[in-house]
């Protein structure tokens, strides 16, 4: 089968497009960064593969993501190219545009947001442009659907990619560049004799850019001093003969001349208005003094909503229903069926229990999953990075860094894999390293416990006051590694797309929050459900076999190994300790393993036997050491795959478990000291 590959600038729609095409569900959000590898599915009518590339200003990578659509080409050539631009911002989109082209492989331009650019009064001219291109353009609204269908028949109507007679695109780079190029791609063409001259035209180029996926692949090929040789040749003849001092900076200016002289004939922007609603926006949203503290109150809003207003009514109707007609349904059917009081406890204490306990706080979590959808889809996303930009770089990140930390506030494990998007290997390692420190929705069923319990009447500050706690330590941690030897500075800069603001689509927040909670209640039914069978099985056998007191149990012995080193934290008990424990499969486990441990009925019925094993000061201690302490066992497992190196991953776990243990101390501590109970 056939493979198109899409490609387009970050935040261009290629998403949403690879979710008509493909009839799939990938997630979609107003903002960059969003995809940070391929993606994979395939067309409607069954006709090719259809690959969703992470977006790119240029082929020549800037970051890890970016690096992966060069790479894509290189070793995987697509049949034909899917290209999305952004009418709204066409001359900026068409520089990769133009290195598509330069590749020579059939494509159609997806002239997508056309309802963006004519509310601003820009009308683009799609036959002319398609003329001036040699390759079909067509207009489309990628999030409605719009169009889609005549671009899917347009793919099925390329030429193949041998076929001689299409007409191919070509750029006069000049005299001196174009005799490197003809000695390139005639060095380059013997040890290629299955692709194309323009192909070989277009590894050349790239070559000349300084692209380094492109170096790697013909040093492969060529002997690399014979390459520094043409290279040199062509850098030393072009700073002779122009004002620009390097080969990628002379291809740069020659395409962006192009480009400008393209838009300027296809393109209608003599009714654009002086400013914008977005612009508008902005100006409040992103002022100087008012923008941080109006994300504060937003973040409060939020949380009022998931902890006050909604999540509480309906985590006690699932509570209710779980205790009552789901355990005692279990109860009586297992008795019908003569089972044992082994395989009743087991199923009923351990399994209902178990991932029960945690299923009660969905509500909670879907409405946080919802609210967080409502900020990436209206593009309000991108406005935070910009927030937060200075902020970022007094403590020796920058703003793009702030995003895999609002994606953690979700799941830790696709926040570190968002950290690709980051440019310099130095704030990458950082980024990723201190994501874990943000409180990801596996710790709200145990904030939402021990809030309800302890601090009833101000559950949204609690939890809010915990996130932003988790925040300032990454911040405070990312100043005082970025000057320790381990994280050598490098020259940093910040890019950042700044998307219109754009009404959520109610379908796509359903998708979007859907597909997280199905993320919640696979890890209920696969990791909680392991971890409360386990925890199940340690607290009811002992040296004495099965059925020995919970106190004497594996369980209460491996928890009391350990519960002295956290007495001057305020819960040196075992059984805090075993929560602590089988956490680090998941954090939602650590409610599970109370809700065994306690032998409680409904989370009401925890709540109180909570009441009477903490006090709220060493309530609010634990809350923080969960916070802080070890990331769970997948988030351990791609740190190491993002890295490329167990130091880092094992350096995640002692310096998150210090700090949390340093700080919870301090917190109790303190708290004893001022008459806190």
């Amino acid at each position: 089968m056939n493979t198109i590959a899409l490609f387009g600038n970050p935040n261009t729609g290629k998403t949403s497009l690879f979710n008509k095409l493909t009839r799939s569900y990938a997630s979609v959000g107003n903002w960059a960064g969003v995809t940070v590898e391929k993606k994979v599915g395939t067309l409607r009518d069954k006709s090719a593969l259809l690959v969703d590339l992470p977006g790119a200003y240029s082929l020549h990578p800037l970051s890890l993501d970016e690096g992966v659509t060069s790479q894509f080409l290189i070793d995987e050539p697509p049949a034909s190219l899917i290209n999305i631009v952004d009418a709204s911002q066409l001359e900026r989109n068409l520089y990769l545009t133009v290195q598509l082209l330069e590749y020579g492989c059939p494509m159609v331009i997806g002239l997508n947001m056309i309802d963006v650019a004519r509310g601003r009064g820009i009308f683009i001219d799609e036959q002319r442009l398609s003329a001036e291109l040699k390759v079909p353009v067509l207009p489309i609204i990628a999030r409605s659907g719009q169009g889609t269908d005549a671009l899917l028949q347009q793919l099925v109507d390329l030429p193949s990619k041998d076929n001689k007679t299409k007409r191919s695109f070509r750029l006069d780079y000049g005299l001196i560049v174009e005799d490197t190029l003809l000695t390139l791609a005639a060095a380059i063409q013997p040890t290629l004799p299955e692709r194309t001259p323009q192909y070989v035209r277009w590894v050349a180029l790239q070559l000349i850019e300084g692209n380094p996926v492109v170096e790697q692949y013909a040093y492969s090929l060529l002997s690399p001093d014979w390459i520094g040789q043409q290279l040199e040749s062509c850098c030393t003849r072009l700073a002779a003969d122009s004002e620009d001092s390097t080969p990628a900076e002379y291809l740069r200016r020659i395409r962006t001349q192009w480009i400008t002289h393209l838009y300027n004939l296809t393109a209608d922007h003599s009714r654009a208005g002086s400013r914008t609603l977005t612009e508008k926006v902005d100006a409040v949203l992103t002022h100087p003094l008012f923008g941080i503290p109006i994300f504060l109150f937003m973040m409060f809003a939020i949380f009022k909503l998931t902890f006050d207003w909604a999540g509480n009514l309906l985590a006690d109707q699932i509570d209710a229903l779980i205790a009552g007609p789901v355990s005692s349904g279990a109860t009586s059917l297992l008795q019908l069926l003569g089972a044992s009081t082994f395989t009743q406890g087991l199923i009923v204490d351990g399994m209902i229990a178990g991932v029960g306990g945690v299923l009660v706080f969905m509500p909670q979590i879907a409405i946080l999953f919802l609210m967080i959808s409502l900020v990436e889809d209206s593009g309000y996303m991108a406005r935070i990075t910009l927030l937060m930009d200075r902020m970022m770089e007094y403590v020796g990140l920058n703003g793009k860094a702030f995003i895999p930390f609002i994606i953690g506030f979700g799941c830790n494990v696709p926040a570190v894999m968002a950290a690709r998007t980051i440019e310099q290997r130095r704030e990458r390692l950082l980024t990723i390293l201190l994501v874990p420190l943000m409180s990801c929705s596996a710790r709200l069923p145990v904030y939402t416990l021990f809030a309800g319990v302890f601090f009833a009447r101000h559950q949204a500050i609690v939890v809010m006051i915990l996130y932003v706690l988790g925040m300032v330590v990454a911040l405070g941690l990312a100043r005082l590694l970025s000057n320790s030897p381990l994280f050598a500075r490098e020259k940093s800069f910040f890019l950042v797309e700044l998307p219109p603001y754009r009404v959520p689509q109610p379908l796509s927040l359903f998708r979007n929050t859907w597909e997280k909670v199905k993320g919640f209640l696979h890890k209920a039914g696969t990791i909680i459900l392991a971890g409360s069978v386990a925890i199940w099985l340690l607290s009811h056998l002992g040296m004495q076999g099965y059925g020995v007191d919970m106190d004497h149990s594996f369980l209460a012995a491996i928890g009391g190994v350990f519960a002295p080193l956290l007495d001057p934290i305020g819960f040196g008990t075992w059984q805090a300790v075993a929560a602590l424990l089988t956490g680090f499969m998941a954090k939602e486990v650590v409610v599970s393993t109370m809700n065994i441990i306690y032998h409680a009925p409904t989370i009401e019925g925890l709540g109180a036997q909570l009441s009477h094993a903490f006090t709220a000061l060493q309530a609010f201690s634990f809350m923080v050491f969960v916070l802080l302490y070890t990331p769970c066992l997948a988030t351990v497992s791609v740190i190491r795959k993002e890295t490329q190196s167990w130091k880092w991953a094992g350096f995640s776990i002692l310096y998150a478990v210090l700090i949390a243990y340093i700080l919870a101390l301090l917190i109790y501590q303190l708290g004893r000291l001022l008459g806190y109970t």
